[in-house]
């Protein structure tokens, strides 16, 4: 009997890497589809493939004798000015992705969309899995690729092509930031100043990345052709989750607290900031839209169906900054 491969897009990204070392650590036989090698890989057990998911020919290289396929290649840009990549890399290259499994009889895909493909739901509603999605009715360029592809991924197991099943993480936090995501470029300020201020307004849906691996394997075995599965884990407002922040990095917790008026008139001009000095971005006009918005999804259909159970905000950020201490 030939040896199982898990193969993995992604795998220098925040999920992607986690998601390595649990495939690792079960002693399973995994493949990564990488630009370029990366001593983060050293001592993790994996071949290595070198491409991207806009080139067709490396994909099939790295899918061929795979039976699942983890599909997290993305590019996550909250920022202005870059839709065309971003459209390239979320919807040109998630096509590439299916249109390769099928052509190497790739068992199953497991593809990892996002939750901002899901339209906000007035008055706090909570928010459950759904199996179509509205690109025009999203803001965002970002969102409006994750839930294009998302469509296309389902068509595909309505044809009856590819045995598919979709994850939709929440804002993930937690160990492995090795590019330094927005909320790690946050956590990195608070370890070394501490945070001078808090907000009256806003809340989302954080979890930890070694929750969503886990989720996202279990999606593998046990989720059903077609499905999708919202792998969130704790819903907090921003003032909660910087006075947590605060406290595990033992800073003083922020008395200001600035409302939604000076944060949104403040935001354009953070724009420029980032983009002139290249620095992760953080607050702009869409991540503090994203912040009023409705972020209560429910993580009940996970739990039951695949044995979901996430960590708490503050022990992924305890491991969170501990791993960045470490590893500076």
């Amino acid at each position: 009997m030939s040896q199982s491969v898990k193969v993995v897009t992604g795998a220098t990204g925040h999920i992607g890497y986690a998601l390595l070392k649990k495939l690792a650590e079960k002693g399973e036989t995994v493949r990564i589809l990488i630009r370029k090698d990366s001593k983060i890989f050293d001592g993790i057990p994996c071949e290595k493939v070198f491409g991207d998911v806009t080139d067709p020919a490396s994909l099939e290289k790295a899918f061929e004798g795979a039976d699942v396929v983890y599909h997290l290649a993305g590019l996550i840009d909250i920022n202005v000015g870059n839709d065309d990549m971003v459209w390239k890399v979320n919807f040109e290259g998630t096509k590439n992705v299916v249109e390769a499994c099928k052509k190497c009889g790739v068992s199953r895909l497991v593809y990892a969309s996002s939750v901002d493909a899901y339209e906000p739901l007035p008055d706090n509603q909570v928010m459950r899995e759904v199996s179509e999605f509205f690109p025009d009715r999203l803001d965002g360029t970002y969102a409006k690729t994750k839930a294009t592809a998302t469509n296309y991924v389902f068509d595909t197991v309505k044809r009856g092509e590819l045995d598919s099943v979709v994850v939709y993480p929440g804002a993930c936090i937690g160990p492995y930031d090795f590019k330094v995501s927005n909320i790690g470029e946050m956590v990195r300020t608070v370890i070394k100043h501490g945070y001078p201020v808090s907000l009256k307004f806003g809340a989302y849906n954080f979890v930890d990345i070694r929750d969503v691996a886990e989720g996202m394997i279990l999606a593998a075995e046990k989720g059903r052709t077609g499905e999708g599965y919202i792998l969130c884990g704790e819903q907090i407002s921003v003032d909660d989750f910087i006075c947590t922040l605060c406290k595990v990095c033992g800073k003083k917790i922020p008395r200001i607290k600035m409302g939604y008026g000076i944060v949104s008139l403040a935001a354009p001009v953070c724009e420029v900031y980032y983009k002139i000095s290249k620095a992760t971005p953080l607050f702009t006009r869409y991540s503090v839209r994203k912040l009023i918005s409705n972020c209560n999804f429910s993580i009940e259909k996970a739990r039951t169906e695949l044995g979901y159970q996430p960590m708490s905000v503050e022990q992924s950020l305890t491991d969170m900054v501990q791993w960045i201490k470490e590893n500076k």
